[in-house]
């Protein structure tokens, strides 16, 4: 196996591990998961939720999404601040697009690559990734 096609295989494992630990996430309108590896290991998970000590509600009565509520790739990049780890060089691969305020997470973050698998109606994170010099890599789940 070649080493593009090689990665390409390691993108599509992570990509449904974050798609599983998405199930994780009590929010009801999207489930979002995220990975972060470096060195082929994972050395942090997130997923879409409330903070610690919070309620497990994503959504006020409205349905809409609580104003507190973190993204799974926040979620991922605030637990390696708690760890002895770090994400210099990193990828990180997660089920939908960063959004603009995750995307200056990834840049100071220090990752290097983001893979996704769900295009957001907004690129503006995407577009800040790119901008930044980050590798951004789209998998369509339906390929």
């Amino acid at each position: 196996m070649n080493p593009v096609s090689k990665q390409k295989a390691l993108d599509e494992r992570y990509l449904r591990m974050a798609r599983i630990w998405a199930e994780n996430s009590y929010c009801r309108r999207r489930q979002v998961g995220a990975l972060i590896v470096k060195e082929k290991m994972i050395i942090s998970d997130g997923y879409n939720g409330t903070p610690v000590g919070f309620e497990n509600v994503c959504e006020d009565e409205c349905g809409e999404t609580k104003p507190y509520v973190l993204h799974a790739e926040a979620n991922a990049i605030t637990k390696i601040a708690c760890s002895n780890n770090n994400s210099k060089d990193s990828t990180l691969y997660v089920t939908a697009s960063p959004c603009i305020e995750c995307a200056k997470l990834i840049i100071q973050a220090g990752i290097k690559r983001v893979v996704y698998s769900e295009q957001y109606r907004l690129t503006d994170g995407i577009d800040l990734l790119r901008r930044a010099g980050i590798e951004v890599v789209y998998l369509d789940w339906e390929e």
